[in-house]
């Protein structure tokens, strides 16, 4: 059965919810104080079924001080009721909950002349005049009016005819995609615990699923879900549903938070996107602090027009029924994708002055007033007309992927920051790396012409050291990572040594090298490599130290020990310690001592006298080497002794 969530939307004391009253027989008013004082103040629920379509109403407040309560629930119905009463006709709310509805592109909807049972027929002719000249050029311009009367019931089978017809426009919500449900109403139930309601805008939530609560990142498990009062199985995208959570307590959970699918959505404070002003309104100007309201969210923010754009002074500012691009830099987090509709209301007095379209809720550090900026945030608008949806998702995606620079586009990121489906993920990251607009570096996607900047630095760096270092293996490779591609991200660093080495430009073993590099020695230098070689093999368990063959040579100290570590490296000698032993002497000893376990039998022992007796060394000697013996597992240390092993 399709589920078609309807809002209503008018001036206070017009009858929106004695409507709702009437077409489902359910008061949507359920405060005590709205109950007292005659008016809704929060958000009221009912539902209906016509014509095997399910109705999900949305009754909300008029008046304007509830205007903020209005946004938490117009934000997710598919289907609008403008509700005018006959007798008074459009009112300053009216207009706003309209431009509100405009603003955040509801798709369909119709116009109930209530109270028409107070009115007379010039009355209601001149009610419908305005309706229409308010509606002019919108997507309410041509849609039914109806006059209506709760008390009475006239027009109420042509208002449910009318609304089953406008469900008919409505695309059904991506059922097969993430959940995500915007929290309207917290509250506890005895016997249930916590219970969350909203409207599931995306996916499906079914009893058992481990969700997220953000922001907060709070993890929580659905224990059961009910949709219109009725306990089910799973609720899916378009219905009105409840939630009841376990593992939160109704404290922890506020009206703005979402439950949505884990490791999907980022949490953010800065978003770029498209706005566009009222044309009755001041002009927005750089800075202006707004109150920002996105599905049940609203946050305090600041707005920055982006662009070479101002006024004839040069001021940044956007016109009143204009149309800009602008970051918005939130004062706390919020869970926003691409392509969610936002309103600003000014921050003083608090009325509607905008609305728009989230282009990227995570955008790069950037000049706003940058042309480069400007172009961008054009390449990601939005254009149906145009492209289809995977069309704009990969441009968007390519555009995101090029403003990441080296640090990189995380593929899961192409959900909330492009906008595709996580299921669809591989396939886009296939095309764009098919198409050479991406390179795939472990779980991040990078621009072509950062992969191929880096390999040649890299190269570069390479080179250079070979040249002032010839007797150098190469360079540690977080030293290299650090010198190169510092705040890059490193699995693009891993991508570029990997290309490298199977191109057989580059070796890795305990350092990077090229692969043409062989370290080179003078023949001076190769005799005292010799000379080395032989002092410390000769010295076989007590060699020499630097200074003494430094002395004995008669070379530099700073010679030698370049030629000690190039040894090292090459493992020709073995650092023990602090001291430096020929590796062939290293061997002949675990031989050895290995050997004494055939003389003794299956319990042979060695303790340091010994050590020191059979092998004739001082301490010195004696204890790195027992340690270096038990490193190699050719003994192990029980109490004073150790075991040959």
């Amino acid at each position: 059965m399709k589920s078609v969530v309807v809002g209503t939307a008018g001036h206070i004391d017009h009858g929106k919810s004695a409507l709702v009253l009437a077409l489902t027989g359910t008061d949507p008013d359920r405060l005590k104080e709205e109950k007292a004082r005659g008016i809704t103040i929060d958000l009221g629920f009912a539902h209906q079924t016509l014509d095997d379509i399910n109705f999900a109403f949305v009754d909300v407040p008029g008046h304007e001080r509830f205007v903020k309560n209005m946004l938490a629930g117009v934000g997710g119905i598919d289907v609008v009721v403008l509700v005018v009463a006959a007798d008074e006709s459009v009112m300053p709310q009216t207009r706003e909950h309209f431009a509100i509805c405009r603003l955040l592109r509801v798709p369909a909807g119709v116009v109930a002349l209530t109270k028409a049972d107070l009115a007379d027929a010039d009355t209601l002719a001149i009610a419908r005049l305005e309706v229409q000249e308010l509606v002019a050029g919108s997507f309410l311009e041509g849609a039914p009016i109806v006059p209506v009367s709760s008390k009475t019931g006239e027009g109420l089978d042509a208002l449910r005819a009318a609304l089953v017809a406008a469900s008919r426009l409505v695309s059904g919500r991506p059922v097969d995609a993430v959940a995500r449900l915007p929290v309207d109403r917290v509250f506890s139930m005895k016997g249930f615990g916590t219970v969350v309601t909203g409207t599931l805008v995306s996916g499906r939530i079914a009893t058992g699923d481990e969700l997220l609560l953000a922001p907060g990142e709070r993890k929580v498990s659905v224990r059961g879900v009910q949709v219109h009062g009725q306990k089910h199985a799973k609720a899916v995208a378009g219905q009105r549903t409840a939630i009841n959570l376990a593992g939160i307590d109704v404290q922890d959970v506020q009206r703005g938070q979402t439950l949505v699918t884990p490791d999907v959505f980022e949490e953010t404070r800065i978003v770029d996107a498209s706005v566009e002003l009222l044309p009755d309104v001041k002009p927005l100007k750089h800075g202006a602090r707004v109150r920002f309201h996105q599905g049940t969210v609203e946050l305090m923010g600041r707005v920055a027009i982006v662009g070479p754009v101002g006024d004839a002074r040069g001021l940044p500012v956007v016109a009143p029924g204009a149309r800009a691009f602008v970051r918005l830099r939130l004062e706390a987090p919020a869970v926003l994708a691409r392509g969610d509709r936002y309103i600003l209301r000014a921050y003083s007095p608090p009325m509607t002055i905008a609305g728009g379209v989230i282009l990227d809720p995570r955008p790069p550090r950037a000049a706003l007033r940058s042309v480069a900026t400007l172009e961008r945030c054009r390449a990601l608008m939005f254009d149906p007309a145009a492209d289809d949806a995977v069309a704009t998702a990969r441009r968007a995606a390519r555009v995101m992927i090029d403003g990441a620079g080296t640090a990189a586009l995380p593929v899961r990121a192409l959900t909330s920051r492009a906008g595709i489906d996580p299921r669809a993920r591989a396939a886009h990251v296939d095309a764009l790396v098919a198409a050479g607009h991406a390179v795939r570096a472990g779980d991040a996607l990078v621009a072509p012409g950062i992969l191929k900047d880096l390999t040649g630095a890299i190269v570069a760096t390479l080179t250079a050291h070979h040249r002032a270092e010839p007797l150098s293996d190469g360079v540690a490779r977080e030293a290299l990572r650090e010198r190169v591609f510092r705040r890059g991200h490193s699995a693009v660093f891993d991508r570029a040594l990997t290309d490298l080495i199977e191109a057989g430009t580059l070796v890795v073993r305990d350092r990077v090298a090229l692969a043409t590099h062989r370290p080179a020695l003078s023949a001076e230098e190769d005799r005292i490599r010799l000379a080395i070689e032989r002092a410390l093999r000769d010295g076989g368990l007590t060699p020499p130290d630097a200074v003494a063959i430094a002395t004995s040579s008669g070379v530099s100290a700073a010679v030698v020990d370049k030629i000690l570590k190039l040894l090292t490296r090459q493992k020709v000698l073995v650092r023990v310690d602090t001291l430096v032993f020929h590796d062939a002497v290293l061997k002949q000893l675990k031989a050895d001592v290995a050997g004494l376990k055939v003389a003794a039998g299956a319990g042979a022992r060695i303790d340091v006298a010994t050590f020191k007796e059979r092998f004739g060394v001082t301490r010195k000697f004696a204890i790195p080497l027992l340690e270096y013996l038990d490193r190699e597992r050719v003994t192990r240390r029980v109490g004073d002794a150790r075991v040959i092993l």
